[in-house]
């Protein structure tokens, strides 16, 4: 007899930081979420595809939840509730030093509004960083204040607990036919998956200086005859004064930047790319329809 496969969506939330993105990338084995220390990095929905044993898990790694205040806010709040809601299986993530701050509270709350039925797992993250015993007062007290079906102490960061985590969600998400090819790790397109990379290192590079003010966009994805490729992309920035700041003195930000993401393009598709960046001024891309859409996220979402 074959072994019965499951197949089912799992939603990742959480406050900004607590290592979503993190644990999805160790779930599948690859990175598809952008990875960095500044908040709210994923702006889209992303689904990454984890295979174990008979069981295909399907992560929708979701944008931190927090107290929106523009319409990319907005929208991104949305797509996490969104994930939530549609999703077999949730995980609440927190991290272990921080505990059960007010967001936390908020999101307990949240939870109970969108309806029974939902398995909810809890994982506490980022364990290496307090005390046993102080672990053990949040497991207590997180679990007096919401009934998870399962609690998992975690490191996203160097694995620990993982492997449990994913066996648990592997033996929850429903009986069915696997939804997507077993070679696929992610229902991103490519031209996405690179564009989403190349932000990162600018994220990383820039820090505090554009948060939101800037997106990637692949406009251009040449296969060639020796089977390497080169990748055309577009940095947009909201204002004039931003482009200085994306190109740095004599250009030597946008050449870090650019080499930076080639090398993990090309390691990551396993053959040569040749990754080309320009840096364009487009005032008022947050209000753009199409920016929302290539990002996964509702325009409507966004309204106040």
């Amino acid at each position: 007899m074959t072994e019965t496969t499951r197949a089912g969506f799992v939603a990742l939330i959480g406050e900004p930081n607590a290592g979503k993105s993190t644990l999805l990338n160790r779930m599948v084995g690859a990175k598809v979420s952008i990875v960095t220390h500044k908040v709210q990095t994923t702006r889209a929905r992303i689904r990454g595809v984890a295979l174990e044993g008979a069981s295909q898990i399907v992560f929708v790694d979701t944008p931190g939840l927090f107290k929106p205040r523009r319409r990319l806010d907005r929208a991104m709040v949305a797509a996490a509730w969104g994930g939530a809601a549609d999703a077999d299986v949730v995980v609440l993530m927190i991290e272990a030093h921080r505990g059960a701050s007010e967001g936390v509270k908020v999101i307990l709350k949240r939870l109970d509004e969108i309806g029974e039925g939902r398995r909810v797992a809890l994982a506490i993250n980022k364990i290496d960083k307090v005390k046993p015993e102080t672990l053990l007062r949040l497991t207590r007290d997180m679990n007096e204040k919401y009934a998870f079906a399962e609690t998992f102490l975690i490191s996203a960061e160097k694995g620990h607990g993982c492997d449990a985590l994913r066996a648990w969600l592997a033996a929850e998400v429903p009986e069915g036919p696997w939804l997507y090819p077993e070679d696929q790790i992610a229902d991103l397109p490519m031209r996405m998956i690179a564009a989403e990379m190349t932000r990162e290192k600018l994220t990383l590079r820039l820090h505090q200086e554009l948060p939101y003010e800037l997106t990637v966009e692949t406009e251009e994805w040449e296969e060639r005859k020796d089977g390497s490729a080169r990748v055309d992309q577009v940095i947009y920035v909201g204002r004039d004064g931003h482009k200085g700041i994306v190109l740095g003195k004599k250009g030597e930000t946008i050449k870090q930047v650019s080499k930076a993401a080639r090398e993990e393009l090309t390691e990551f598709m396993g053959r040569k790319i040749h990754l080309f960046l320009q840096v364009k001024v487009r005032p008022g891309w947050l209000e753009e329809r199409a920016r929302y859409d290539e990002m996964g996220l509702d325009f409507k979402d966004g309204n106040a």
